[in-house]
């Protein structure tokens, strides 16, 4: 089965541009669990400009789905999710002032730190995820940082889907195959949408969760939030 964790760093934004707490977060995720959703994705940024340190502090304790907790591993982001005990964390390189996340790790290059971080994460309790391209290089050494999951970063699928979706669609299978050959997980998101997700959840294999927000929250504003959560779900079931 692949979860749906729906990111809600939109929400929050919107609630920000007025300086309230209008709409609210904590309602909004809620709702979304109560509508399918399976899990709550926030990607707090050192500029706060959408979701913040403390609404990670306040959803974790009622959530009922996972929460994913995503962002590069500062001290300031180790010591919250530390504290807060997220049921998994991604780590994402993404530079203090990248407006999204833009690449995978090079985790070659970094592989001592994040098996650093990772070793950190576990002696809380605390699942870890590695978002990545699809280069096979990257895999090995992943796996040898201990991360229990890969999150592969879908910009590249997202922006081909509609030129030749099977070209688009393969080295992600390719991938996948890689990574759960050497026992990682597999997680996806970056531009997955109403219309690309169900062809990715068809051709890539032993895909367990995917998270997604800017599609699923703006495509909300046109059909409704409990009708585009379960527009998602309905994309990933076998039997649709």
């Amino acid at each position: 089965m692949t979860l749906l964790s729906v990111n809600i760093n939109k929400i929050a934004l919107i609630r920000n541009a007025r300086g309230s707490n209008y709409p609210d977060l904590i309602e909004a995720a809620l709702n979304i669990e109560r509508f399918g959703g399976q899990g709550i994705t926030l990607h707090p940024r050192p500029d706060q400009r959408h979701a913040t340190y403390r609404d990670v502090e306040m959803l974790k304790p009622i959530l009922t789905t996972e929460l994913n907790v995503e962002g590069y591993p500062t001290q300031q982001f180790m010591d919250l999710v530390c504290s807060v005990k997220p049921h998994q964390v991604t780590l994402v390189p993404d530079a203090p002032e990248a407006i999204t996340s833009n690449a995978g790790w090079d985790t070659i290059l970094h592989k001592a730190f994040l098996k650093e971080v990772v070793e950190e994460l576990h002696s809380h309790g605390i699942r870890a995820s590695i978002f990545l391209g699809t280069e096979l290089s990257q895999f090995d050494s992943a796996a040898k940082t201990g991360t229990e999951r890969i999150e592969l970063y879908t910009e590249n699928y997202a922006v081909q889907y509609h030129i030749d979706k099977a070209a688009a669609v393969a080295p992600y299978r390719e991938a996948a195959i890689r990574a759960h050959s050497l026992g990682l997980g597999i997680n996806a998101g970056h531009d997955l949408n109403s219309q690309n997700l169900r062809y990715f959840f068809q051709h890539v294999p032993n895909l367990l969760e995917v998270s997604i927000g800017h599609a699923l929250i703006s495509e909300a504003l046109y059909l409704g939030l409990e009708n585009t959560v379960q527009l998602y779900l309905r994309q990933l079931n076998d039997t649709v």
